[in-house]
């Protein structure tokens, strides 16, 4: 029998009259079942967080530090646990699923190191007549109540991105996880309630979008963070109005292959790039670029490792890529392939679909007017395509509308640096793929991949503002 969830609700788990049953996208079996907060819930979400939050910016840092060393322990105690859960709800293979929470894990031990570093600076403020006897204090204080929304595709990982970094720096958030994959958030939550972080601090309420939004009516919610589609995020950020508000919203990232590169190693770190959890990943291989001179030997090299891939059950250990979150989404990125298609692409490896599962595709002969190419694909499918001179590879990756992480396999310094000057991105990853990303540099992206920061350092300078002391003596 499937596992009922409570929400947690200001510090009290309850349920309430809307039940949403969780199926796994591999078989459709139930997952779990919880329910969804209402509008009274989320208002009850709101007064308690209003309330805690004379109790969190008076903690002290050693006491923020300890809760979240707790919870990163707590974490470790049910890591098998919530490795099952997560290949259960996201259909992500075993293997992928225990990284996941291993490093949710590490993402809270940073965020206690980093508790205990909030710190500020000392400034000279007698650097002109009449300002004599005068020094700055300037420090960060917690901004307020957090709204914090997290997709489907890291349940567990990119919901600690915006719970641990609250907790921090002392600001109270409210957690809307994504629909499809609320558990492990759940299970986060019991975790943070044994931890004994006050009441109200961390409220998680799977609801629905249109509810969830109603609370930017309410003016005690001060900082909005949000990782979902561009046209969601950029909508949220239109209401957003004076709040602080960070949006990641995804890309179609560009990798560069020169050949001075070890070939063998970038074909084997773009198979990972663009097939891990069947590409639904913000920064995962979408378009790859390789120096005309090695073209062959990258594609040789690169549709055998694709051909080893192994399709099955997320739970069974040999799984190297498993279904997408739903049917809808194999089909949407189906017909994308069949219009590349009809325009003139080539198919050199998968294009089949069944149910929720596209086989790993790859594409040649693309343009970038293809949606293949200039959308955010969030699926199994990667163009490969031959450049002549490094600032057209550098062109390619620029062209479009998004902006996230671009890779390069290069040894030239030269060619590294002007890399890191031209590409319009949030980061740059020479010698791996775009999808690398550890959970403490900063995460976002330009144009529209989004706005702001995540990683801990930043997003705890997001959720804070500035405040300067000025004295005299």
């Amino acid at each position: 029998m499937a596992k009922r969830y409570k929400i947690l609700v200001g510090g009290e788990w309850i349920e309430t009259a809307r039940e949403l049953e969780v199926r796994s996208p591999y078989d459709n079996s139930l997952a779990g079942v919880t329910c969804l907060a209402g509008e009274k819930e989320l208002r009850s979400a709101v007064d308690a967080a209003d309330k805690a939050f004379g109790e969190l910016k008076k903690l002290p840092a050693y006491a923020r530090a300890k809760t979240l060393e707790d919870v990163s322990a707590g974490l470790k105690a049910r890591e098998e646990e919530l490795a099952r859960t997560l290949a259960l709800e996201a259909g992500k293979p075993i293997r992928d699923a225990r990284s996941e929470v291993k490093r949710a894990q590490t993402t809270f031990k940073i965020a206690a190191e980093e508790a205990k570093r909030l710190g500020g600076e000392i400034l000279p403020l007698d650097i002109s007549a009449g300002s004599e006897g005068r020094t700055g204090l300037v420090r960060r204080f917690p901004v307020g109540i957090v709204l914090g929304i997290s997709p489907f595709n890291f349940p567990l990982n990119l919901v600690a991105h915006k719970v641990a970094p609250a907790m921090a720096c002392g600001n109270p958030i409210i957690l809307k996880p994504a629909s499809k994959t609320p558990l492990s958030a759940l299970i986060l939550g019991e975790i943070i309630t044994e931890a004994l972080w006050p009441a109200g601090g961390v409220s998680i309420v799977p609801a629905s979008g249109a509810d969830t939004e109603k609370l930017l009516d309410d003016e005690r919610i001060r900082k909005i963070t949000f990782t979902g589609s561009a046209a969601v995020g950029w909508r949220l950020k239109s209401k957003a109005g004076q709040r602080k508000i960070t949006l990641e919203l995804g890309g179609n990232a560009g990798v560069i292959v020169h050949d001075d590169a070890d070939i063998e190693y970038a074909a084997k770190r773009c198979t990972v790039g663009a097939f891990s959890f069947a590409g639904q990943i913000c920064i995962s291989v979408q378009r790859i670029f390789v120096q005309r001179a090695i073209f062959e030997r990258f594609k040789e090299l690169y549709l055998k490792n694709v051909s080893a891939l192994k399709y099955g059950d997320p739970l069974d250990e040999t799984t190297d890529i498993g279904p997408m979150i739903e049917e809808a989404a194999a089909g949407r990125t189906e017909a994308w392939v069949k219009e590349a298609i009809a325009e003139g692409a080539k198919v050199l490896a998968g294009g089949k679909r069944k149910g929720a599962y596209l086989e790993p595709t790859v594409l040649t002969n693309t343009q970038p007017s293809m949606k293949v190419c200039g959308e955010e694909a969030f699926a199994p499918v990667v163009t490969l395509e031959p450049y002549d001179s490094f600032d057209d590879a550098v062109s390619e990756v620029n062209h479009g509308l998004y902006g996230l992480q671009a890779g390069v396999f290069t040894r030239d310094i030269g060619r590294i640096m002007r890399a890191y000057d031209a590409l319009d991105v949030g980061g740059v990853i020479i010698n791996d793929v775009p999808t690398y990303r550890v959970d403490n540099m900063p995460y976002g992206g330009v144009k529209m991949s989004g706005f702001g920061r995540e990683g801990i350092r930043y997003a705890i300078e997001e959720m804070t503002e500035l405040k300067l002391l000025a004295l005299k003596t």
